[in-house]
């Protein structure tokens, strides 16, 4: 009786034992050479302040409003949305800036979604349509061919 378990012979041959062998190295010097990057350095770091809306309450000065060119390269809060806002925070009394999601960007970024997903939609609608003529064709091949052996 012999058992289901065997590994087949296509999986031995030299060709098919390096290439496993050169993705399981390639994977591991991946990981292992992320692991080495990763190590925290002894150097010395200046302290990140919080800023002051995270700390206490605030009030908002001036509501979301696109950063130019210019801020958008040079302050750190333009660089996560494109958007701010100015805050004053009420027990320092210090103005600041924050990050902020627009409106008019979250209604632009969900009709890029919809399109997106509607282009998926019909890609998928005509694969659809041309795989089953196709398997429909092989169909009727197949009746023909049975048919004429007759």
């Amino acid at each position: 009786m012999e058992s289901d378990c065997r590994i087949p012979v296509a999986c031995c041959r030299p060709r098919v034992l390096l290439l496993h062998a050169l993705f399981w190295g390639l994977v591991s010097l991946r990981v292992f050479g992320a692991a080495l990057l990763s190590e925290e350095k002894t150097t010395a770091v200046k302290p990140v302040v919080a800023p002051c809306w995270l700390l206490e309450n605030f009030v908002v000065l001036e509501e979301c409003n696109r950063c130019s060119d210019f801020n958008a390269k040079t302050q750190t809060v333009c660089r996560q949305t494109g958007y701010v806002e100015r805050v004053n925070c009420t027990k320092t009394s210090r103005q600041e800036y924050k990050s902020c999601r627009s409106a008019l960007m979250e209604e632009h970024l969900f009709w890029k979604f919809e399109a997106a997903m509607l282009a998926l939609t019909v890609v998928f609608a005509v694969l659809v349509v041309i795989r089953q003529r196709w398997l429909d064709r092989l169909a009727s091949e197949k009746v023909r061919r049975q048919i004429e052996s007759i």
